[in-house]
């Protein structure tokens, strides 16, 4: 049988579907930079103070928009051009017409892969808190 994200449009998808699209990466927790004119995003190694590192969730999922203004909600509108997401995000794969990774967990069904396979950056980054300027913080993580 076909899964789920092959055979519905992203707006199809049930919430636990698309909640399940979620690879708990954290990568778009992070800050990032972009350039206006080239639209180049540019990732830093800060993440937002709502994450929790040790599983890469948010410790308010429901309330992050309103306690993080900057926290952008993932939506099939925002995804029609999701240039800002990580390469390797899912939602934006398959906004893409793209395949899951191997690794994803929906493919592997262990929440681990995202780990081992090393896109989890939870034990890489920094709390906002703790950071100076987001310049001197840039990381070119490997996607």
């Amino acid at each position: 049988m076909m899964p789920f994200w092959k055979q519905k449009k992203l707006t199809e998808m049930s919430e636990e579907e698309w909640e399940s699209l979620c690879d708990g990466c954290a990568k778009c927790c992070l800050y990032r930079l972009e350039d206006e004119d080239t639209q180049d995003v540019y990732f830093t190694n800060v993440h937002c103070r709502l994450l929790d590192t040790p599983t890469g969730r948010c410790t308010d999922y429901l309330n992050r928009s309103a306690r993080v203004p900057d926290c952008v909600t993932i939506t099939p509108a925002v995804l029609e051009d999701p240039y800002w997401l990580p390469r390797t995000c899912a939602y934006r794969l398959i906004a893409e017409g793209r395949d899951l990774p191997a690794w994803h967990p929906l493919l592997t069904g262990d929440p681990r892969t995202v780990v081992r396979a090393g896109h989890r950056v939870c034990d890489r980054t920094i709390c906002e808190d703790e950071a100076d300027e987001l310049e001197n913080h840039l990381v070119d993580w490997i996607e």
